[in-house]
């Protein structure tokens, strides 16, 4: 089964609905950049974050560096942005709250 990426109606709402969320340039995916206050909690963050892509059955593409996480989501299989990708950012954001 093939996943479809965004429709222009989701794209166009990506800025309202994911708004700490921006396009990668030259890329079509959604980044995000996390700050915390020692490594110890950015990898705890990052642990929840697993097992959240886990549940969801999908995987960003990460980064950290001491207190840094950078996070980009991206559907290889659609070769693009998918719903796969705005659902985990969803489920990301909620762990920020």
């Amino acid at each position: 089964m093939a996943i479809a990426r965004v429709t222009e109606a989701e794209r166009a709402g990506l800025a309202a609905d994911h708004p700490a969320w921006r396009m990668v340039e030259g890329r079509d995916a959604i980044a995000r950049s996390f700050r915390f206050k020692d490594f110890s909690e950015a990898w705890g963050f990052m642990s929840r974050v697993a097992l959240l892509a886990e549940a969801h059955d999908h995987h960003p593409e990460w980064s950290n560096v001491w207190n840094r996480v950078e996070i980009v989501l991206t559907t290889h299989d659609a070769g693009g942005l998918s719903a796969r990708d705005l659902r985990l950012a969803a489920a990301i954001d909620a762990l920020m709250t």
